[in-house]
């Protein structure tokens, strides 16, 4: 992906292989009638945090003839030992898509029952938010960020039928809808006619601040806009195109356009809005947050760089490159990581950087990634008493990442963070 001199990689290496020696097998099997999200049962369905995310890091390394098959067959096992859920909490993350997922990347061809009756689970679920999707847009309502989102919504979905079935009509049809999702939309709320189409109807924010209560614009990569425009804008790429598609993305663009900030660090963007805040024009967040794949600038910049990729708009890929360039040089906003994860800690900042420098129009962003493997390299052990195994929050991903860097490759299993 990036430049790494020989002694960068063959410690990247090593540390993967020792993050990875950790993890061969899985824990002992608890017996217990709990299921509730953070359950030992739940947890081994899970791609962030459990079993499902561990058996794509063996599988992957495995495909690259450095490591045995038997731990993938072991995690695999071990996130299959009950049935797989495909209710409302399931997603690109979760459940049945999330062992879809793991199998693809981790094992392919290996058990072809299981993927074919994945596969057809899969395309069920997706059918289901589809149909409940459109009819909540035809009664003019908002959505919740679940219908959207990359965690559990149509985009994650979305996102493993462009890596492993791009070329079937069920990730058009995901597409139709995001480009439906970024319509305005006259609902007589709040909100009012000013709100997007995705506007959410609830906030992860509400318990927090009553400033909430009539949703958010969240502009996240995990929960917000920036993980539909990821999709819109790689699919694009690779000439998965629908009719509006280069409209809907040039919308969102538009909007962050709008809402992009100006510090002497550089450009940032908040995290939400809340409805006060869509009617001043102006963020109650006074400046950039932590520099994280989920929410802050190193994943908006990385979607808005997708974008401008898309519409080939020399203007807009330089400016998402200066942003995330920017963040990266300024040790207030690096200071505030304080994990080596993917999905808001120093492991995410790494690979989104990676993929960003990889594509860039100049080398201003080529002397980052080296600095920020060391960084994480240092930080890799740093994960809490009791800390989960999973892929996107966990020591799987930071192996993986690591082991991306140090054999050089970019596919795959990147596609569960929408960076390419």
């Amino acid at each position: 992906m990036i430049a790494l001199g020989t002694g960068q990689r063959a410690a990247a290496a090593a540390m993967a292989d020792e993050l990875a020696a950790t993890l061969i097998t899985p824990p002992l099997v608890e017996h217990t009638d709990d299921f509730s999200p953070g359950s030992s049962r739940w947890r081994d369905q899970s791609l962030s945090k459990g079993a499902a995310g561990v058996a794509v890091l063996h599988g992957v390394r495995a495909r690259h003839g450095i490591a045995d098959t038997k731990p993938v067959h072991a995690w695999l096992a071990h996130a299959t030992r009950d049935d797989l859920s495909a209710g409302p909490g399931a997603g690109l993350w979760f459940g049945a898509p999330a062992l879809a997922f793991a199998l693809h990347t981790a094992a392919p061809g290996i058990y072809p029952g299981a993927m074919a009756s994945l596969d057809d689970g899969v395309a069920d679920l997706v059918n289901t938010r589809l149909t409940a999707a459109h009819a909540r847009i035809d009664a003019r309502r908002r959505p919740s960020q679940y219908e959207f989102d990359l965690t559990r919504g149509l985009s994650g979905l979305g996102a493993h039928l462009l890596e492993y079935a791009p070329d079937g009509d069920l990730v058009r049809r995901v597409l139709a809808y995001l480009v439906r999702l970024t319509e305005p939309v006259k609902v007589h709320d709040e909100a009012g006619a000013e709100a997007p189409g995705w506007w959410t109807c609830d906030s992860s924010a509400h318990d927090r601040d009553p400033a909430f209560a009539a949703g958010e614009a969240n502009f996240g990569m995990a929960h917000g806009i920036c993980g539909p425009l990821a999709l819109l804008s790689s699919s694009m790429r690779r000439h998965v195109v629908v009719e509006g598609q280069q409209a809907a993305v040039d919308r969102i663009c538009r909007w962050l356009e709008d809402w992009r900030q100006q510090a002497p660090a550089g450009p940032w963007w908040p995290e939400r809005i809340s409805v006060h805040e869509l009617r001043t024009g102006r963020p109650s967040q006074d400046g950039p947050l932590r520099p994280s794949w989920c929410y802050g600038t190193p994943g908006i910049a990385r979607a808005q760089q997708l974008a401008a990729f898309a519409l080939r708009d020399a203007t807009r890929q330089e400016a998402a490159e200066d942003a995330l360039a920017r963040c990266l040089a300024d040790p207030t906003q690096l200071a505030r990581i304080v994990d080596p994860a993917l999905c808001h800690g120093w492991a995410g900042l790494l690979a989104t950087t990676a993929f960003a420098a990889a594509d860039a129009a100049t080398l201003t962003l080529a002397a980052h990634p080296p600095r920020l493997l060391d960084t994480l390299l240092a930080h890799s052990r740093d994960t809490p008493p009791g800390a989960l195994p999973g892929l996107i929050e966990g020591s799987a991903g930071i192996a993986l990442t690591l082991h991306a860097l140090a054999a050089g490759t970019r596919g795959g299993w990147t596609a569960c963070l929408l960076l390419n």
